[in-house]
């Protein structure tokens, strides 16, 4: 029997590449996946390790109406081409534009998977433009899947859509790896090399003012300054190009003696496993694979009250929640952290279990191709 097609579609490959490991492959088994997004040579890496057909389309991250439509239009081309059964997307640029050209190509099932908001930290005209968008995608789609329960609140809190929102499973859009995200030999070697006899707090992802970057280094330096035995691991790239950092802050990544600035990492599994705790002070996110990651790692974490984040931690048993946007808070977490060890060996302890219990990847994906077979 024929295999029905199955489109898959972010705005760029990087996302493709790094979002969706494994699960387009396991997907292959089943329907006929083709890989779409922008950059040509990431998704030749997606089609060689996913065993997958791919198709590039540019398309572009920001708002910039003649580029959209062209990309609009080839995907329009390539959809009628393809004939897909369903269009899949996730990743806000690239879900419009696919939604939007699966529609008007009358493709039977267009699905949406709602991840990070982005209006949730802009204000004014902007914002509104970015609320419309996701109107318009959810709009296209016939099913919208929230990546989980607090993107799910604010789909319906916004009123931005009224169609059925069901999170898949518990929630993450490709689950956790727990043989990769683990502390094997060979994990734990490269770990022992970068660990020091220091409580170390472990910052995983772009260093940008919306991660809550300035409040950890704010916090983590007058931290250090009441006791020495602390350590900060700042792992991930510099983006000042898109969401600066203040200079002072700047400042003390570059020259704090107990700040380690790594830059970006391909394989973060040594940091997390050289670390004893993760701080997370994000202002957004739809559902942060990292925390996941660091839970798998046995890590205990400090995270905001945000979608996704207070998802996956629960209060006071695999890490603790504080105030988005707050430094007195996350000066106090991390305080307690360093006074109260006992504690944080308990919560660690609880970390790994919870996350196997709840997000592993192969459940993900069953429940996953559950919802393809239901339609």
């Amino acid at each position: 029997m024929k295999k029905q097609k199955l489109l898959r579609i972010t705005t760029v490959s990087l996302s493709l590449e790094a979002l969706l490991k494994g699960q387009l492959q396991y997907l292959n088994k089943f329907y006929n996946v083709i890989g779409l997004a922008s950059g040509q040579r990431k998704l030749m890496e997606v089609a060689q390790r996913e065993g997958i057909r791919t198709i590039e389309v540019k398309m572009q991250r920001d708002i910039n109406l003649w580029a959209d439509l062209k990309s609009l239009l080839v995907l329009i081309k390539v959809i009628l081409k393809e004939k897909p059964f369903i269009v899949h997307a996730n990743t806000p640029k690239g879900s419009l534009l696919a939604m939007f050209a699966a529609w008007f190509c009358r493709v039977p099932h267009r699905i949406y998977t709602v991840t990070g908001l982005r209006f949730e930290t802009t204000r004014g005209r902007y914002r509104q433009v970015l609320i419309m968008m996701e109107k318009i995608t959810c709009g296209c789609a016939t099913k919208v899947i929230p990546e989980g329960e607090g993107v799910k609140m604010t789909l319906i809190r916004e009123n931005i859509t009224n169609k059925p929102l069901h999170k898949v499973l518990n929630g993450n859009i490709n689950g956790i790896d727990l043989d990769y995200f683990s502390r094997s030999d060979e994990i734990m070697i490269l770990a022992n090399k970068l660990r020091k006899d220091l409580f170390t707090f472990c910052f995983v992802g772009r260093m940008v003012k919306d991660k809550g970057t300035n409040e950890l280094v704010n916090a983590f330096a007058r931290l250090y300054d009441e006791q020495k035995q602390v350590r900060l691991l700042l792992v991930g790239p510099l983006e000042q190009h898109l969401d600066p950092l203040e200079e002072e802050v700047l400042k003390l990544i570059n020259t704090h003696p107990a700040i380690t600035f790594t830059g970006f990492k391909k394989d973060i599994r040594p940091f997390l496993a050289a670390s004893d705790a993760l701080a997370f002070p994000s202002y957004r996110e739809g559902f942060p694979n990292v925390v996941m990651q660091a839970g798998a790692m046995g890590l205990p974490s400090i995270v905001t009250d945000i979608n996704g984040c207070n998802e996956i931690i629960v209060d006071g048993v695999n890490g603790i929640i504080i105030p988005p946007k707050d430094e007195e808070a996350l000066y106090q977490g991390m305080k307690y952290f360093i006074d109260s060890k006992d504690k944080v060996a308990k919560m660690a302890a609880n970390a790994r279990p919870l996350i196997e219990s709840r997000y592993e990847q192969k459940m993900v994906w069953e429940a996953l191709l559950k919802e393809y077979k239901s339609l």
